[in-house]
């Protein structure tokens, strides 16, 4: 996979098909290679982007906390976007990607053209919710510290062989996963492009912030996709697969892309 050059570290990232550009952002302690289900079926009719965050899979993990910031993984979405001259692109994210998907959409909307929130939130109302996020986050490095890789969980797209070591991800964790502010949820409403909002019927904590992104954005609409956990592009690819596929084609200008 290519690298791009970056002062906090390299990304890596890689690019399949064409038409179309779609972006795809993992999420935490998972790694591009979680798209592998979907690629075939998008890279049909788009030019896919997949990325490693930093901290993660193939990306490079320096020792500086400042890299691991949010805004950060906002600078890297726009150097990558740069270094393939792509103006504006479909942004897709699962769990932290579709966290930092929305935030670049609030901070950059006119490099987005569409929005796909895979099993994400918007982030959280009042302090007391997000002071609680962020002990579960450092909670979280702390069990990586302590027990490595095997600390990450089950859930069907985390593998921990995909990551270098665990020193990106306990940083990433603290500071990339962490949340300062409700600005994402308060920007919502200022999301002016189509949005498809798909969770899994068994992931219990994210639908009701499916529910409420899906009223809060103006073009959104919701997909619950049965039999699937916080995975579901993993768990039911083909169901998956199907509304991208469909959501894709109904974006504006998407059939007259090169």
């Amino acid at each position: 996979m290519p690298m791009l050059a970056r002062s906090c570290g390299d990304i890596s990232y890689d690019v399949t098909g064409a038409g179309q550009p779609l972006v795809l952002s993992h999420g935490f302690g998972a790694s591009a290679a979680m798209f592998e289900s979907n690629l075939p079926a998008l890279s049909a009719r788009c030019r896919v982007v997949t990325w490693d965050l930093r901290g993660h899979g193939k990306s490079d993990s320096p020792a500086d906390p400042a890299c691991y910031q949010a805004a950060s993984a906002l600078d890297d979405m726009t150097a990558l976007l740069d270094e393939l001259e792509i103006e504006r692109a479909v942004l897709g994210g699962h769990s932290l990607g579709g966290y930092l998907s929305l935030d670049f959409t609030i901070a950059h909307p006119d490099r987005v053209a569409g929005l796909i929130l895979i099993d994400t939130g918007p982030g959280f109302r009042n302090d007391d919710a997000r002071d609680a996020w962020n002990a579960r986050a450092e909670g979280t490095a702390t069990r990586l510290g302590e027990k490595g890789v095997a600390a990450l969980g089950s859930s069907a797209e985390l593998h921990a062989d995909a990551h270098r070591d665990v020193s990106g991800l306990v940083l990433a964790a603290r500071f990339t996963l962490t949340q300062r502010d409700g600005h994402v949820m308060a920007g919502l409403p200022s999301v002016g492009v189509p949005a498809l909002v798909i969770v899994g019927d068994q992931d219990k904590h994210f639908l009701g912030a499916a529910d409420y992104m899906t009223a809060k954005i103006p073009a959104a609409r919701k997909v619950v996709i049965t039999g699937a956990g916080h995975a579901p592009n993993i768990d039911q690819p083909e169901s998956v697969n199907a509304e991208l596929v469909a959501f894709l084609d109904e974006i504006p200008g998407s059939a007259d892309a090169p």
